[in-house]
């Protein structure tokens, strides 16, 4: 099937057997096909409040990336956008329109570059972008955070993530909907809970800051006001380097845009999309 073909859709989950490993996947709905990209501390389900939604619009396929959720774990090295390739070769899906969370973003642009003539449009959302510096707040962070996972205290390295992430800088966490930070804290716990020890994640060469330009689809860029200051940079580097890519500022949120504020979000998807 092609991502501009109507069908009615057989498939509603499963693990497909790619690239030496088992990713877990749903499929809902029927037309244009819709991937779903999730971040680097959740899984698929951090897309329940966009599932329903979608699914009468488009043929939606969210998936666990490898490490995450139902998938088998990261082990030796692997390429999240090479697994999202034969992931959707497996489905039969030949084009689709990507929407990408945080580190899902990262894998959506890198997806892009390597194979355009398969991405029909292009969402991203308090998006990474490979090659991208951290500022040295987000370094102290992260050094924290694999402290916490070397020790053993999965615990405190989740909560780290929701305060840098969920919360914001400028939030504390009672400001936040405590389902939400618990609902993030979950899926977190299973995903740190397993060794990473052995992963091995690689990405292209030439890295996706540096070729921005080649990328030639509709791309929608959305970001919340109460994210980390890095994210707002990239957002910019997105906007300045994707010609004719749209930016979108959700004011009160952080960097769970989709989860705090689901109403707005899919309006803004579906509206993009369906212009």
């Amino acid at each position: 099937m092609t991502g501009k073909e109507s069908r009615t859709v057989s498939i509603t989950n499963g693990l497909a057997e790619v690239n030496r490993t088992r990713l877990y996947y749903e499929v809902i709905g029927e037309g244009c096909s819709l991937v779903l990209i999730h971040g680097d501390l959740v899984d698929s389900r951090m897309w329940d409040l966009q599932w329903n939604a979608f699914g009468p619009h488009y043929c939606v396929i969210r998936y666990d990336r490898r490490g995450y959720g139902k998938s088998d774990a990261a082990v030796g090295p692997y390429s999240d956008h090479q697994d999202l390739y034969e992931l959707l070769k497996f489905l039969g899906v030949e084009q689709a329109y990507l929407l990408g969370l945080s580190g899902g973003g990262a894998v959506a642009i890198n997806f892009t570059l390597e194979y355009p003539e398969r991405v029909d449009a292009l969402i991203l959302c308090s998006s990474g972008l490979s090659g991208y510096t951290f500022s040295e707040e987000v370094q102290r962070y992260s050094t924290g955070f694999r402290s916490a996972i070397k020790r053993g205290d999965v615990a405190r390295a989740v909560e780290l993530s929701l305060r840098m992430w969920t919360d914001g800088p400028q939030r504390t966490p009672d400001q936040v909907n405590p389902a939400i930070r618990e609902r993030v804290r979950e899926m977190g716990i299973q995903a740190f809970g397993r060794s990473w020890d052995d992963a091995n994640p690689q990405r292209p060469e030439p890295a996706a800051i540096h070729r921005l330009a080649e990328i030639d689809v509709r791309t929608l860029i959305v970001v919340g006001n109460q994210d980390m200051p890095d994210i707002s940079t990239i957002a910019n580097l997105l906007q300045e380097g994707i010609a004719g890519a749209t930016r979108v500022v959700v004011p009160g949120v952080a960097h769970m845009v989709n989860m705090e504020q689901p109403k707005e979000f899919n309006r803004l998807v579906l509206d993009f999309l369906g212009g």
